[in-house]
């Protein structure tokens, strides 16, 4: 991400459940978001050109930063990159049967557990910070770029919030990888959309810092 940017990039050691249970992570991750902002000058940074990136799990946090940035009023950010996003712990969505087991390492299985170790009960899963989808507007956040992979449990996710984040007027660049499964974003150089997943983001965070 930093080479192919171009950008400095800080990556987030947030607290992790079971641990440490939501809110938690949201918490770590806005605080250092925060702390970013303040002390770019110093870290040789531009502060007015911060995004935020994360996969996964790493992209429900991005995804809730950005909403609470947008909330903060500053600093305001200038792309969200989500790459396969978990955008609802409600776990809705055809690809979670479709894909439920023999795609990879991700599992609908695995997201219960994942989902239970994370979350203090099942209420929380209405809360907005956990479930991004579920706030009661997008509109305003920073525009974003959403990758997905087709053989995904997650895949309805991320293409779900893509279309909300439309709906709510955010600029949205949309991607999906064929026959590609949960995690293949990491999977260079063997895996030739990975790289190609990767590009795309490059690009797209050097159009919004440009």
């Amino acid at each position: 991400m930093c080479g192919g940017t171009g950008a400095l990039v800080a990556s987030v050691d947030y607290r992790m459940g079971p641990e440490h249970k939501f809110p938690a992570a949201v918490d770590d991750s806005f605080a250092a978001f925060q702390w970013f902002h303040a002390n770019a000058h110093s870290l040789g940074a531009d502060p007015e050109r911060i995004g935020v990136h994360g996969d996964s799990a790493g992209a429900n946090l991005a995804a809730v930063v950005a909403l609470l940035a947008r909330d903060a009023g500053r600093p305001q950010l200038r792309l969200q990159s989500l790459v396969y996003p978990i955008a609802d712990y409600g776990l809705v969505g055809d690809s979670y049967e479709k894909y439920a087991t023999g795609y990879g390492i991700l599992t609908k299985a695995a997201m219960v557990w994942f989902r239970d170790h994370y979350l203090r009960n099942p209420d929380d899963a209405n809360d907005w910070r956990a479930s991004p989808i579920r706030a009661d507007s997008l509109a305003g956040v920073a525009p974003a770029i959403v990758v997905t992979a087709e053989c995904d449990v997650l895949h309805d996710d991320g293409e779900r919030y893509a279309k909300a984040l439309r709906r709510a007027g955010v600029p949205v660049e949309y991607r999906e990888f064929p026959g590609m499964i949960h995690a293949f974003f990491g999977m260079v150089p063997p895996v030739d959309d990975a790289m190609n997943a990767q590009r795309m983001v490059w690009a797209a965070f050097k159009r919004a810092f440009a």
